[in-house]
């Protein structure tokens, strides 16, 4: 990835519109269990990186380097491939172009959801290659709406309920992009997030991923799934 003109050319000529009738479902495989992944079409330049990258089958072997229990599991690093024990990961993919903030607040940080891993850069870019799945916690609804007023938001009644009921970490929305989310097998959050860990977070025992991607109707990805897709705006 040279620059994000490419990233949008890549969209329009490989990916498609946002109004195709088919997505791609990703599935992420690790030894503790397998889920499926869809992407977010309002988040248009994480998620045609994110397919070029599953497509070049980068993610394959790569390390969930990172794994803070009640928070988040990290992964991404290309230098994780083939890291000795006690190497520190994290830094991999910060000398490259990062992408544009493209947090919206029609998707947030909820336990399951799939978001960019970024440095303390002001205009809030992502890193091009390192992600995080939110594991998370339950939060009290006065607590869910002390992260409202800290970070300027206003969350819908579905969001509140998720935070309260399933979990997250909505501290870090409109901080960090969330492009995508798990539609299955959410548990499997559970069981990376409980993994033993050592110096830096970082899980004692490699926890490799492996992910693929395959072209399907958003109508039976709904139907099997579950996930809704947003309506299009009428014109």
């Amino acid at each position: 990835m040279k620059n994000n003109v490419l990233i949008i050319s890549f969209l329009m000529l490989v990916f498609g519109a946002q109004a195709q009738r088919k997505d791609y479902l990703l599935t992420l495989e690790t030894s503790l269990g397998t889920a499926h992944i869809v992407l977010y079409d309002e988040t248009p330049l994480h998620k045609a990186n994110f397919l070029k990258l599953v497509k070049e089958k980068y993610y394959d072997s790569l390390l969930f380097h990172r794994v803070i229990n009640n928070f988040m599991i990290q992964g991404g690093d290309p230098n994780s491939k083939k890291a000795g024990a006690n190497v520190r990961l994290g830094a991999g993919g910060s000398n490259l172009e990062r992408i544009p903030f493209e947090f919206t607040t029609t998707r947030v940080h909820k336990k399951g959801a799939l978001a960019a891993a970024r440095d303390g850069n002001r205009e809030k870019k992502s890193n091009p290659l390192q992600f995080y799945v939110v594991h998370g916690r339950r939060f009290a609804d006065d607590e869910v709406s002390k992260v409202e007023r800290n970070n300027n938001l206003k969350y819908s009644t579905q969001q509140r309920l998720d935070y309260i009921s399933v979990g997250g970490t909505p501290a870090l929305d409109n901080l960090y992009t969330v492009f995508g989310e798990l539609v299955d097998n959410v548990s499997l959050v559970d069981k990376l997030a409980e993994v033993e860990i050592g110096e830096s977070d970082r899980p004692k025992e490699d926890l490799r991923m492996k992910i693929t991607m395959k072209k399907m109707s958003k109508k039976r990805i709904t139907k099997k799934y579950g996930f809704v897709y947003p309506k299009k705006a009428k014109k």
